[in-house]
């Protein structure tokens, strides 16, 4: 069976992606210029929709705690978005959705994802195969934090009580919800291995976060960018 995911291969050639993640960052942005860009958003990001004014046009979620807890709002968003294919019966395939599978990847970095995408320990490097796939030469990040505040090893399940100091929302995973500690040694692997791919292919990834903590990605200010008032 052919993957309907080749049909997205290199549709946006040549053109400029904004990978938006969830750190609180985003709350110092001023981020009216999404309007005009096309956002890859992750996870959660459909609550800051309202209150950052804008809707991505991609969105990335594979990791099963996240889409489990958060499977209704995830089938009502009206974008394209990419689910990984363990969690095919809680959001189901359909004209707006595809999954992805991140069980058995060919590759540390897949270049097509239609045979497979490496999940490296974090949402953002998936998300960074799938920019690369649809063609986009150069990919900006915000609200990548790279800071969290946790107990325990990285990886392990935790339970959250009270706001989320790690996120954008107080209730992204606030409340006593379940999360996955972060694991910044084995993402930040992921990352230069993101950075050299996109350099090989004479394509470029940009870290606007602001008071980002992640120093494997050239840095940049978003104002300077996106042409913000400062």
């Amino acid at each position: 069976m052919i993957s309907r995911l080749i049909a997205l291969k290199g549709r946006h050639n040549g053109q400029r992606a904004v990978l938006v993640a969830n750190g609180p960052s985003l709350n110092l942005m001023d981020l009216s210029f999404l309007r005009r860009e096309t956002a890859i958003g992750l996870n959660k990001i459909y609550l800051g929709i309202k209150k950052f004014g804008f809707y991505p046009r991609y969105l990335v979620a594979v990791n099963d705690r996240v889409v489990a807890q958060a499977a209704d709002d995830l089938k009502a968003m009206n974008c394209v978005k990419f689910i990984s294919q363990r969690n095919a019966r809680i959001v189901p395939e359909n004209a707006l959705t595809y999954h992805i599978n991140t069980l058995n990847p060919p590759a540390r970095f897949c270049r097509d994802i239609a045979q497979g995408v490496h999940e490296g320990w974090t949402v953002s490097y998936v998300a960074m195969q799938i920019a690369f796939y649809l063609g986009f030469q150069e990919v900006i990040i915000i609200g990548m934090d790279h800071r969290y505040e946790y107990t325990g090893r990285p990886n392990d399940p935790s339970h959250l009580i009270g706001a989320d100091p790690n996120h954008f929302s107080p209730d992204y995973f606030g409340g006593g919800q379940t999360w996955d500690n972060p694991d910044l040694r084995h993402s930040e692997e992921s990352y230069r291995i993101a950075r050299a791919e996109f350099e090989k292919a004479g394509r470029q990834i940009i870290d606007a976060t602001v008071d980002g903590a992640c120093d494997v990605f050239e840095k940049a200010d978003y104002r300077r960018l996106f042409g913000v008032a400062q």
